[in-house]
């Protein structure tokens, strides 16, 4: 099924699933994606669903409709697609995307266990060390434990020492069990489940369940982070890059050398790659 992802400045405000055959965008409220700003027209736009195919027509609207920053009059919609209009921004995510694209995806950016250098994750362990000591001058009920947050359990930690296995020929790969992940349903429930939903690039409307314990991202000797589940949330840690100083963005703001805690409708930039953190 087909959705519209609304948001204004990189937040989130509404997600709408595509059943009906018509979908009209606009600022008067009789439209089905309401959008309340006097940049938008009484009735921008309109999305025609047919079968498996969408497609977009500006209704005539005073500043116009734009499909991946080309000014449109007519348009079939692609996964990924982002509609602007006034303001805001309508992103289309087909959800029939294949299960070959999504593995590509984590195969390009997400880092298997087996691959990940203890030397790497000893970084990651530094730098939560150095968020206790800042956040040691805190009043008590405000401290979190950043240092339990990049602790790996014993399997974890023995997977370090492991060569990646190849999948054999034919097999099929699980997209919550990549990289020794496990299945949403059997995720601890100390915390609720989370993902990171790819917002710029050709992967653009992948999204992935944080369901390990620890998650490694990037592109090594690019960038590369690791994403940390823990009872106390999830955090965002700096792990190497190819230039000194070169680390992740959240929000647009460079998380320096310690864990950073991520909160629902952070943007993460990493390995040139924009992600949207959704909290379930």
């Amino acid at each position: 099924m087909a959705r519209l992802i609304l948001s204004l400045d990189n937040q989130v405000l509404a997600e709408y699933n595509m059943t009906k055959e018509r979908y009209t965008i606009g600022r008067l409220p009789d439209n089905d994606v309401r959008i309340d700003n006097p940049a938008v027209s009484g009735h921008h736009s309109l999305i025609i669903n047919i079968l498996n195919d969408s497609f977009l027509e500006d209704l005539n609207s005073t500043n116009g409709t734009y499909v991946n920053g080309k000014l449109i009059k007519k348009h079939a919609l692609q996964h990924g697609d982002v509609i602007t209009i006034g303001h805001h921004q309508l992103r289309f995510s087909d959800q029939q995307v294949t299960e070959s694209d999504q593995d590509e995806f984590e195969k390009t950016m997400v880092i298997p266990a087996g691959q990940q250098s203890t030397e790497q994750l000893a970084k990651a362990e530094a730098a939560a060390e150095k968020a206790v000591a800042a956040e040691s001058e805190q009043p008590e009920d405000h401290r979190s434990d950043a240092a339990a947050a990049v602790k790996l359990d014993p399997d974890e930690a023995a997977a370090l020492d492991e060569k990646p296995k190849a999948p054999s020929a034919g097999e099929s790969v699980s997209l919550t069990d990549t990289s020794r992940g496990v299945h949403a349903a059997n995720a601890p429930n100390a915390l609720p489940l989370a993902k990171l939903q790819v917002l710029s690039g050709a992967f653009a409307g992948r999204e992935l369940e944080l369901t390990k314990a620890l998650t490694t991202l990037g592109r090594p000797g690019v960038q590369v982070a690791a994403i940390t589940r823990r009872a106390e949330g999830y955090y965002l840690v700096h792990v190497e890059s190819g230039e000194e100083d070169d680390f992740p963005l959240v929000n647009g703001q460079p998380i320096g050398a310690q864990a950073r805690k991520l909160q629902d409708n952070d943007v993460v930039q990493l390995a040139g790659v924009k992600m949207g953190f959704f909290a379930s």
